[in-house]
């Protein structure tokens, strides 16, 4: 699903870092992108590096989505690492990277400034891998009993996304709650310690964090209604330049999304099962059930945008974003893409 969940200088530190990262590795990819089928050069396709879990670490392991891209004369490229899409959608605007998964949450935020870049494929909302934690023994049992609490929320996407509707959806004024602004990744230990009474955040934390820290969903992505997609982001320029690498693409994730969806515990642990990266025996079933509830990516139809523009009207009531974001201009048709049904 890959967010702008960050508090502001923790976005703009987060971003120079991508940045960095993703230049020197996209110029060395850039710089080998010779001898591909019959002589042709192949096309660099750079996206943020998989980690050890999912499809995309299985293809990069197995060679299969090379194999798929080979096709169309294209290749991949793993530059820095999956994270936050604030930077990485700094990254595509700057011509560092090519593709990016997102949310549509943090896509609103980032495409409230001057975009590079438009969305592609879409998957539905994980209505079971997102929401807002408490601890097991916390004496917060409904979302009214957290006026006067502590959340910790990641800044502008998905995060401040999953507070805000549950909050709306329960009749509870955000400005009873108070919202501390944390990064993702640095969160964990605030939360166990204490410091935090709740915290609103995504399957990539949520599932470690219900596994080994006592902790559970208050309320998940299904219960506050939830319109927040994950989504792929696509660098104009490469798009308009290599729509048949876009398409092979996009059906590589979706042929591979499903496989992974039939047999989650298949794509766990891809490169090592020891270590961070590792998904452990406690974390196994909550992420196999996530995954198996899990939807995949497909074409963005007229529902999605509608549902699209739902999420951006939310964010503007909210003062997230400082004015009301259009998404339509920014959407890629992937069957006509390159003039021609696919």
């Amino acid at each position: 699903m890959n967010t702008a969940r960050l508090a502001l200088a923790a976005t703009a530190l987060l971003a120079s870092t991508a940045l960095a990262a993703c230049g020197s590795s996209a110029d060395g990819a850039q710089g080998s992108a010779e001898g591909g089928a019959g002589g042709k050069a192949d096309v660099v396709l750079r996206l943020p590096d998989p980690g050890n879990n999912g499809f995309l670490a299985r293809g990069k392991k197995d060679g299969s989505l090379d194999q798929a891209l080979a096709a169309v004369h294209a290749k991949a490229a793993w530059t820095g690492s999956a994270g936050p899409f604030a930077p990485a959608a700094q990254a595509l605007s700057a011509d560092q990277l090519d593709v990016a998964q997102g949310s549509i949450t943090s896509a609103v935020a980032a495409l409230a400034q001057k975009p590079g870049f438009k969305l592609f494929a879409q998957t539905a909302p994980d209505g079971v891998g997102e929401g807002i934690l408490v601890k097991n023994d916390s004496p917060i049992k409904t979302v009214q009993d957290l006026v006067g609490r502590k959340v910790a929320v990641s800044q502008g996407g998905t995060s401040e996304y999953l507070l805000l509707k549950a909050l709306e959806r329960n009749g509870v004024p955000a400005d009873q709650v108070q919202r501390v602004y944390l990064r993702a990744d640095q969160t964990s230990g605030v939360f166990n310690s204490g410091q935090v009474d709740a915290w609103a955040t995504w399957n990539t934390f949520s599932t470690p964090t219900i596994a080994n820290a006592g902790a559970h969903f208050l309320v998940d992505g299904q219960a506050i209604g939830s319109d927040n997609y994950a989504l792929w982001a696509v660098r104009n320029g490469f798009a308009d330049k290599h729509p048949e690498v876009v398409k092979a693409f996009y059906a590589y994730l979706r042929d591979n999304g499903r496989k992974e969806k039939a047999d989650p515990a298949a794509y766990l642990n891809v490169f090592t099962d020891s270590g961070p990266t590792a998904v452990t025996p406690a974390e196994k079933d909550v992420a196999v059930n996530v995954s198996r509830q899990a939807a995949v990516a497909d074409v963005i139809s007229e529902a999605d945008t509608a549902r699209f523009g739902t999420v951006a009207r939310f964010f503007a009531d909210q003062k997230v974003t400082k004015q009301l974001v259009d998404v339509k201009p920014y959407l890629i048709d992937i069957d006509t893409l390159g003039g021609g049904a696919k």
